[in-house]
């Protein structure tokens, strides 16, 4: 029992004893106690205050002196205003400490029996994956392994825009330029290839436009009628009426990008459970059209496109299928939900996608809603800031993004010069070095993403995610490396929880014993940016205690012994908050 539910307990049975009233749960409020104030929980008063009839001070006193009389370990308590701070004993702390490291999976909450769909990733088939991609997947990956820690049967899926204008686009560049070539031929991975002629497409469009406008055309007329652009679309056309020959190269150029996104999801240590392609999905969404055609929810227009007007919402107008025929992001979106529903009856389907696509979701629900799927309440929008570099945005188009397969390779560069110049590589092999550099340079990465805030828009510089020193990846493996070296030389020495706490020992196990609390507060906000600055804290409050305190010299056996517990359970529960932000822990540097 952790110190709350301890303290909680002990308030119910103390109302029950002083005032003969069974304490209800909102009665019952218990915080941690303010640094400027001595005690380990407050229980706040006010709410008794109607069951006691007494002043604030005088009911905090009375049930504080009830609980330090009847329960075994209340050290002390003192009484601020309305608040009865409580401080535990040594005692418990080591019962506590005992209870930790003999739970196997501790910070693993109970099954809820509640499945939980979370969609991450979700690229775009005309370019490799980049900086503003690798903040998504770690940040789906991250909210998956912490939703299944709060007990949930979490499904990872991805999405693959494998169609659309966006794929033509490369496609049509291919046949212009390319000659034929193929990832093999070029020495390329198929994603990078592809991203290659979504740019040399950008290119030759604005050479047309040029012309066109060098001929008197208007800007704007321009761009909508370039000879390029309007080939990309008819092709789109024809891959929807299924073209043999436009399906034949799609699939083949599909394929060579789906070997690159492989390689690199298995880079960041990323799988799915099921992915979904919008090729797949989209037929679904133009049938749900029809249908809410018939139900009047939507409208068609005399161009023959499609719209739901939701201006009586306080929203939009939302094109649904085009003038042509051809259907938009949000037509596949209502396919691939209604899809999933009926597959996993999901209590929770959560989206990580950007901010930039806010205002998409909240059509989304509404459109879903309209057509009479009430889960759609079950539709939550991980909405998250961009990634930024110091040299500001990035943009695909233009070819000026930070690819993701680069940033990979560079982090492990800077974490072996890194390495090299701190001198942490005594007794290891080559390829020792090589797996450590990869783990201190993903961890890095990972870490520096994830600390932040979902919501926050973020700037992210390789350099300062590498520092061994504070808030990073590289200090919190650090941390447990010196814990697992500690722990090898102590091998043959006993552990047991038989000796007097230190104020700092019980500092520790009071953080480890908020763990599975941080864990609850982290799947409630659906923020891992929680789990990772815990993980510091704790991390941090061990190398004071470390730099404090004998462990392998102290000559008491019982205190060593008992120290070497406390410093086992910090590595596990290091090793396990790192686990769920997908950060691996290295055994020695």
């Amino acid at each position: 029992m952790g110190p709350f539910e301890y303290i909680t307990a002990a308030a119910v049975n103390a109302v029950k004893a002083l005032y003969n009233v069974d304490a209800a749960d909102n009665l019952i409020q218990t915080q941690p106690t303010r640094k400027e104030f001595e005690g380990d929980v407050t229980l706040v008063t006010f709410p008794l205050l109607r069951t006691s009839h007494k002043s604030p001070e005088a009911t905090a006193t009375e049930i504080g002196q009830w609980i330090k009389d009847n329960c075994g370990e209340i050290a002390s308590f003192n009484v601020v205003k309305g608040f009865l701070n409580i401080k535990l004993s040594g005692a418990f702390w080591s019962d506590t400490l005992k209870n930790i490291a003999s739970a196997p999976n501790y910070g693993q909450l109970p099954e809820t029996g509640k499945t939980v769909m979370v969609e991450f990733s979700s690229p775009n088939t005309n370019k490799p994956l980049h900086l503003g991609h690798v903040r998504n997947n770690l940040l789906g990956w991250s909210v998956s392994q912490l939703l299944s820690a709060n007990g949930h049967n979490v499904i990872k899926v991805n999405l693959v825009n494998d169609r659309g204008i966006h794929i033509c686009k490369s496609m049509i560049a291919w046949l212009r330029c390319g000659d034929g070539i193929t990832p093999e031929k070029a020495g390329k991975k198929g994603d990078h290839l592809i991203g290659d002629y979504y740019v040399k497409f950008n290119d030759l469009y604005k050479e047309e436009v040029a012309e066109l406008t060098a001929a008197g055309m208007s800007q704007e007329d321009a761009e909508k009628n370039a000879p390029i652009l309007k080939e990309a679309q008819a092709m789109l056309v024809k891959w929807e009426q299924g073209d043999p020959q436009v399906r034949a190269l799609w699939k083949k150029m599909n394929d060579w990008v789906y070997a690159g996104f492989d390689q690199t999801y298995a880079a960041l240590g990323i799988s799915f459970d099921k992915t979904y392609y919008e090729s797949n999905t989209y037929l679904l969404g133009k049938s749900l059209v029809e249908e809410g055609l018939k139900k009047g929810v939507f409208e068609r227009h005399d161009d023959n496109s499609v719209w739901c007007d939701l201006t009586a919402d306080g929203l939009d107008k939302k094109l649904l299928l085009r003038s042509d025929g051809t259907s938009v992001y949000m037509t596949q979106d209502l396919g691939t939900a209604v899809s999933r529903y009926n597959e996993y009856h999901f209590d929770e389907h959560i989206y990580v996608v950007g901010n930039e696509q806010n205002y998409h979701f909240q059509v989304l629900k509404l459109i879903l809603k309209k057509l009479g799927f009430d889960w759609s309440d079950a539709i939550y929008h991980l909405s998250y800031g961009m990634v930024e570099l110091p040299e500001g945005k990035m943009k695909s188009r233009e070819g000026t993004v930070v690819d993701a397969d680069d940033l990979i390779e560079k982090m492990y560069t800077t974490a072996k010069e890194t390495s090299q110049e701190l001198g942490k590589l005594e007794g290891m092999t080559e390829e020792e070095k090589d797996e450590l550099y990869m783990m201190l340079g993903l961890g890095a990465l990972k870490y520096f993403i994830i600390k932040v805030d979902p919501k926050k828009t973020m700037l992210f510089d390789p350099k300062e995610s590498i520092d061994f020193n504070g808030n990073t990846g590289p200090f919190i493996q650090y941390t447990h490396a010196r814990i697992r070296s500690i722990l090898r030389r102590a091998q043959d020495k006993p552990q047991s929880t038989d000796a007097e706490l230190l104020p700092k020992e019980e500092s520790l196990i009071k953080i480890l014993a908020s763990y599975p609390d941080k864990i609850r507060e982290a799947g409630i906000a659906h923020s891992p940016a929680i789990i990772a600055n815990y993980a510091y804290d704790l991390a941090k409050e061990f190398n004071q205690y470390y730099h404090d305190t004998q462990i392998l010299k102290e000559p008491d056996t019982a205190i060593r012994a008992q120290r070497l517990l406390l410093i086992e359970t910090i590595a596990r529960v290091l090793t396990h908050s790192m686990g769920i932000l997908g950060i691996s822990l290295p055994e020695r540097m």
